[in-house]
């Protein structure tokens, strides 16, 4: 019913900056809140910062100042700037969106593949 499509991650040296995507596609009424989360390796996913369809964000305590979200809700599209990137950053890094599909009465929750963020130091 819905699709998210992450793309930008990679590798990079530590003080570097990437630029995460993620496009939601399909029978799509309407999108709420999209956001970020983060797994690293032995770790519990955390949230990394989500934005609601009004533009209101929030951003966990350890990317604020350093990390952007943005949204293109014409384009279904969720973007996360990193800037001055950190080893501890290391994560696969999900997409997640809160959406109504077509022809269903509530809102579900929607995962994106994933994918790899490297920091090395």
């Amino acid at each position: 019913q819905v699709q998210l499509v992450e793309s930008g991650g990679g590798s990079v040296q530590a003080g570097g900056s990437l630029r995460l995507s993620c496009a939601a596609s399909g029978s799509i009424f309407s999108i709420n809140t999209m956001g970020w989360y983060r797994q690293a390796p032995g770790k519990q996913r955390e949230l990394v910062a989500q934005i609601t369809s009004g533009g209101t964000s929030n951003y966990a305590d350890s990317v604020k100042g350093r990390f952007t979200i943005s949204r293109d809700n014409a384009k279904n599209t969720v973007y996360l700037q990193m800037n001055s990137l950190k080893p501890e950053d290391t994560a696969v890094y999900y997409c997640r969106c809160t959406a109504q599909p077509m022809g269903v009465i509530s809102s579900r929750i929607y995962w994106g593949q994933g994918t790899q963020v490297t920091v090395s130091s």
